[in-house]
C-alpha cells in the first residue's frame, strides 16, 4: 500500500516506517512542520519517500494517516489535489495527546466523524477523549528496539523532554529542582538547554548517554505515553517515574518505582543510585517488559491489519 503521512511526531514515524508500505511524506523547502520530509537524525529505510505539493497532488494513495486538526481542516485535500480523507480516500487520525483543558468538556477533532478511524496510542487516551461517534481504536506505541546498552556508570539520572521550559507542568520540568536534591540529573531532548540541557543529539547519540546514567526519571504529570520512556526500558534502564497517564500500565512494579509522592520518588532514586546492582536488576526486568509490549513487530501487525481494513 501506499500510505501518506505527515513528519509529525518523530519517534512514531520512525516506527511506522518500519513496516512494508510505501510511506509518502510531505516535505516543503523550509522543511517546517507541513513538511519535514525524512528524518534528519534517525536513519529511515527507503521505502520512506519525500512528496512535494505536486508530486503528491497526482499521487496514487491508498489511505492517509492523519494527525493534527489542521490536515483533516483541508491541509490533506490540498495537498493530496481535491481528494478529501474519508470521502475520496480511507483515513485514519492518530491522537498522539492526552486531551488537554477542561477534561470533562473535550471533544476530540474527530469526533463524530464516522467516515474516519480514531487511533489511540493508550487506552488512557482512549477513555479520556470523547469521540462521539468516531470508530476508535487502540494501537499501542511500537519501538524500534535499541539494544541493551545499560552501563550505568554515572550515578546521575537521565530525563528526556521536550521543549521543558514552554510545556512547564505538563512535563513536569517544575519538579526537576526537587529530584535534583536526590541526585544530579541530566535532561535531553528539543530545547533541553533553556533548563540547564543537552540537545540536537542523533538518536544513537543520545540513547548511548542515556545508557550512561543509572537511573531514567520520569517526571510527566500529564501527556501521553513518552516513546523516551518506553526507549530507555528497552535499553535496560531502572525507571523511577509520576504515576499518572498510562505510566503504571507500562512499568511494572519489577522496572523501578512509580509513585504519586515526589517523596517516595526522590528516595526510589536515592535507593538505586546507592544501589547498582539493585539498578541494573531493575532495568532488566523493564527491557523485557518493554520487548513484550511495545515490540516492532505488534506494532506493525496492528497497523497492517488496520490499513488493509480500511482500504478495503
Amino acid at each position: 500500500m501506499r500510505i501518506f503521512v505527515w513528519h509529525v511526531h518523530g519517534s512514531w514515524t520512525t516506527a511506522l516506517v518500519q513496516g512494508r508500505h510505501e510511506y509518502l511524506l510531505p516535505v516543503l523547502r523550509g522543511r517546517g512542520p507541513d513538511g519535514r520530509g525524512r528524518a534528519r537524525t534517525w536513519d529511515w529505510p527507503a521505502a520512506a519517500v519525500e512528496v512535494t505539493p505536486q508530486e503528491a497532488a497526482d499521487a496514487e494513495v491508498d489511505a492517509v494517516v492523519l494527525q493534527r486538526p489542521e490536515e483533516l481542516d483541508g491541509l490533506c485535500e490540498r495537498w493530496l489535489g481535491g481528494r478529501r480523507p474519508g470521502a475520496d480516500l480511507p483515513a485514519v487520525y492518530v491522537e498522539h495527546n492526552a486531551p488537554q483543558g477542561r477534561i470533562a468538556e473535550m471533544r476530540h477533532p474527530a469526533a463524530d466523524r464516522p467516515e474516519l478511524t480514531l487511533v489511540h496510542v493508550t487506552h488512557f487516551n482512549q477513555l479520556f477523549w470523547d469521540a462521539g461517534s468516531t470508530p476508535t481504536r487502540v494501537i499501542e506505541h511500537g519501538v524500534v528496539d535499541p539494544g541493551y546498552r545499560y552501563t550505568g556508570e554515572l550515578a546521575r539520572c537521565a530525563v528526556t523532554i521536550n521543549e521543558a521550559r514552554r510545556r512547564a507542568r505538563v512535563t513536569g520540568t517544575d519538579l526537576l529542582d526537587r529530584f535534583a536534591g536526590a541526585a544530579p540529573l541530566d535532561v535531553f531532548g528539543i530545547g533541553a538547554r533553556d533548563v540547564g540541557g543537552i540537545d540536537n543529539l542523533r538518536q544513537d547519540e543520545l540513547h548511548a548517554e542515556m545508557a550512561r546514567r543509572r537511573v531514567y526519571l520520569h517526571p510527566i504529570r500529564w501527556t501521553s505515553l513518552g516513546l523516551s520512556l518506553i526507549e530507555a526500558m528497552q535499553l535496560g534502564m531502572p525507571v523511577v517515574a509520576l504515576a499518572t497517564t498510562e505510566a503504571p500500565e507500562a512499568v511494572p512494579e519489577q522496572a523501578g518505582v512509580l509513585s504519586t509522592s515526589v517523596q517516595t520518588l526522590a528516595a526510589g532514586i536515592r535507593r538505586l543510585i546507592a544501589d547498582p546492582a539493585e539498578a541494573r536488576e531493575r532495568g532488566e526486568a523493564a527491557r523485557r517488559a518493554a520487548l513484550e509490549r511495545y515490540g516492532l513487530e505488534r506494532f506493525l501487525a496492528d497497523w497492517d491489519e488496520l490499513l488493509e481494513e480500511v482500504a478495503t
